[in-house]
């Protein structure tokens, strides 16, 4: 976290405390004594509280998803299957050398909030349909119609948050290589389908 103000560690710290533990059980101090920022810094930075620090946790963690998923355009002959593939190694990656500990933030604050009217929801929204349109906007890319693109965008991040979750339960990152697999031809025929019309 070097080169970080105390307000962005603090944000970072928060995206990956709710990754392990939820937003429940990430407290501000945890979350303060993470980032190595100053004791009495967080109402500075975050006068709106744990719910402006989560949500702001949330919207980091989905630019970096889309920063992510928009990384995969400069591969030579992208598909959307090599697209989805690039997704499920980023988290197959992550286990392998981390653990099954974290999982995705979003899915976590959504565990605890999405049900409830939590300031936060609205920006759990926010933070997933971000990472949607970069997923269907790299799809768009590749010659799919946009509509196709948005659904196909849904698809491939509701199966690899299940496949995240699977994974972390039986701490094994087979789930992740199985959805790859079953998926490519889905979205191999996709690519062939825009190329024909």
């Amino acid at each position: 976290m070097t080169g970080r103000s105390p307000r962005e560690r603090m944000v970072y710290s928060a995206a990956q405390l709710v990754r392990t533990r939820g937003v429940a059980a990430t407290g501000v101090r945890d979350v303060v004594e993470h980032a190595g920022a100053p004791r009495g810094s967080f109402q500075h930075y975050f006068p709106g509280g744990k719910d402006q620090l989560v949500g702001e946790a949330l919207l980091w963690s989905a630019d970096f998803a889309a920063r992510h998923a928009e990384a995969y355009a400069k591969v030579r002959k992208p598909t959307p299957a090599g697209l989805f593939a690039h997704l499920a190694k980023q988290w197959k990656d992550e286990f392998t050398r981390r653990g099954f500990d974290r999982g995705c933030p979003v899915m976590a604050t959504a565990a605890d909030l999405a049900s409830g009217d939590s300031a936060v929801t609205e920006l759990l929204r926010v933070a997933l349909a971000r990472w949607e349109e970069a997923v269907a906007g790299q799809l768009v890319g590749m010659g799919l119609p946009k509509s196709r693109a948005r659904r196909l965008a849904t698809l491939m991040i509701s199966t690899l948050e299940g496949a995240i979750m699977t994974a972390r339960i039986r701490r094994d990152v087979a789930p992740l290589t199985t959805v790859v697999t079953e998926l490519t031809p889905l979205l191999n025929a996709q690519r062939q389908g825009a190329a024909v019309q």
